[in-house]
């Protein structure tokens, strides 16, 4: 199995998966330009999509004005037209002897789905790397939640992160945590890898589940810290994942 994160635009990845006969799945194609130079002329067994916005989309349609028998997997959103089959939270989707579970992640977007199997979790733009996506549709109850559920999954499971955003999170993290050993070492390699222009890409559960503050809502010195930028007392995890949020949103670090 061959897994590759192929970058398109600025700082998106589009990740594709393959197997031993070098049939590849493709998740979250924003551009199609990218994924023709690796495939050439092989059509992909499918493609996943976790969310409507076009960096994740936009290269659908040409996709399949080459290969128009491609299934897309998609969410249930009208928004996202090129969709043969739809699914919803725990349907289980099989491509060639790939089989991954359907997991709900509403709050970056309401419709946003990941999916998780073969030790992979293809998360969209509802967890990055010491980080979390912005919520555009969703509240900060429906966004803990969703963050928790992927952080329940096993540990070694490699986060397919769709942007390369892990040094930038990085700052805001130690801003939070800076008394966090690990996320601070995490730092420095995160830092070293971007500097030799490589990425930072995928990351594991465990990992995230040890650095990122965004999973870590019930942590007493992240708790501090974001009842500190608040200001103000914080109810509960979800309070403070929303506190953690707002500062995140207004962060420059």
């Amino acid at each position: 199995m061959d897994l590759r994160a192929v970058p398109a635009f600025d700082d998106n990845y589009i990740w594709l998966l393959r197997d031993a006969e070098g049939r590849a799945l493709v998740v979250d194609p924003g551009d199609a330009a990218p994924v023709l130079a690796v495939l050439g002329d092989a059509p992909p067994l499918a493609i996943l999509l976790t969310h409507h916005h076009g960096d994740h989309v936009g290269g659908v349609a040409d996709l399949l004005a080459h290969w128009p028998a491609t299934p897309v997997f998609a969410p249930h959103d009208d928004r996202i037209p090129q969709a043969s089959q739809r699914v919803d939270d725990g349907d289980r989707v099989t491509v060639g002897d790939w089989h991954f579970e359907v997991l709900a992640v509403p709050g970056h977007t309401r419709s946003h789905v990941a999916y998780h199997g073969e030790g992979l979790l293809f998360c969209g733009d509802t967890l990055f790397s010491l980080g979390c996506g912005r919520m555009f549709e969703g509240t900060p109850p429906q966004m803990h939640a969703s963050l928790a559920r992927l952080a329940a999954l096993p540990g070694d499971t490699r986060v397919c992160c769709a942007h390369e955003y892990t040094l930038g999170n990085a700052a805001f993290a130690l801003a939070v945590d800076p008394g966090n050993a690990a996320l601070r070492t995490r730092a420095e390699a995160v830092r070293a890898l971007r500097a030799a222009g490589r990425s930072t890409l995928p990351t594991t559960l465990a990992e995230e589940r040890t650095c990122n503050p965004f999973l870590r809502c019930d942590v007493p010195a992240v708790r501090a810290a974001a009842e500190g930028h608040a200001g103000q007392p914080l109810a509960d995890a979800a309070a403070v994942f929303g506190a953690l949020r707002a500062w995140k949103d207004g962060f420059r670090g």
